[in-house]
């Protein structure tokens, strides 16, 4: 049996859940999310409460039963809290700055590198060498930061380059001298 699909999940006061034709509308605060839902996972909402339901206990939908109850869980906390994700730029020269709703970054190419953000994303900076992403859709925020670590990777050798703000980056050992 799934230990997290079987959990209920709890609707905040603000928040409005319509369940229509195997897909989720969640409505909050800060805007409104959709999502295709699996055919084996039904949703049943009572006394302000949803519960995932699977036709079996079998593995495949103990694992659809799971996901189905993270992602709407997921979408509950975007529409009422939303999501960040920071990361920090380290090395000689490298910074950023926002030209408009885009964000410009000076990461040692002979051009800057531009991002612009999808429909539901923020960018910031924050200083020269701290961007923010910020959503409601969890999986949006994810996929951005991880496209703007992606345009430089942190070294493990000098440790330069973009990173989550706290990852930590295994350092390894350079070339030892000729002897």
């Amino acid at each position: 049996m799934s230990r997290i699909g079987v959990l209920p999940i709890s609707i905040p006061d603000g928040v409005e859940v319509k369940v229509k034709n195997q897909e989720i509308t969640v409505k909050g605060p800060k805007g409104t999310l959709t999502q295709s839902l699996h055919r084996y996972a039904n949703i049943k909402k009572h006394k302000g409460q949803l519960r995932v339901e699977v036709p079996g206990e079998e593995k495949r939908f103990r694992a659809v039963q799971g996901m189905t109850r993270s992602i709407i869980t997921n979408m509950i906390e975007g529409v009422t809290k939303g999501y960040e994700k920071r990361l920090e730029m380290v090395g000689t020269g490298y910074r950023g700055a926002m030209k408009g709703n885009k964000l410009e970054l000076q990461l040692g190419f002979s051009h800057p590198a531009v991002v612009e953000p999808e429909e539901g994303i923020e960018l910031a900076m924050e200083g020269n060498n701290k961007i923010i992403v910020r959503g409601i859709d969890k999986q949006k925020v994810g996929r951005i930061a991880a496209s703007i670590r992606q345009l430089r990777k942190p070294d493990p050798y000098l440790g330069k380059g973009i990173r989550y703000e706290g990852e930590y980056i295994r350092r390894k050992v350079g070339k030892a001298g000729a002897q």
